[in-house]
């Protein structure tokens, strides 16, 4: 199986809503490595290392967020593989 790397920005109310745990969560559940971390620009970096289904997945999802968030805007790019292990929040 091929894996992808995928960087995703999403902005909107998406910092102090549980919005990096909720992701770590979906992620687990999908089976992806990678982080989700705030920027200081309020917005919130994902990087997602799987299958592209799966990251797919995880992109639709975002779309949306948790039940406290509001995305407006979600920018991905594929990129190198930074070489993540589990999924962590920073």
């Amino acid at each position: 199986m091929s894996l992808l790397c995928r960087r995703f920005l999403v902005s909107g109310r998406v910092q102090g809503v549980w919005f990096r745990e909720s992701t770590r969560r979906e992620a687990a559940r999908l089976g992806l490595n990678g982080s989700a971390s705030n920027l200081p620009d309020g917005r919130v970096e994902v990087v997602a290392i799987g299958s592209v289904k799966d990251i797919d997945q995880l992109g639709a999802w975002l779309l949306h967020g948790p039940a406290m968030a509001r995305v407006d805007e979600v920018e991905e790019e594929t990129i190198d593989d930074p070489g993540l292990s589990g999924f962590i929040t920073m």
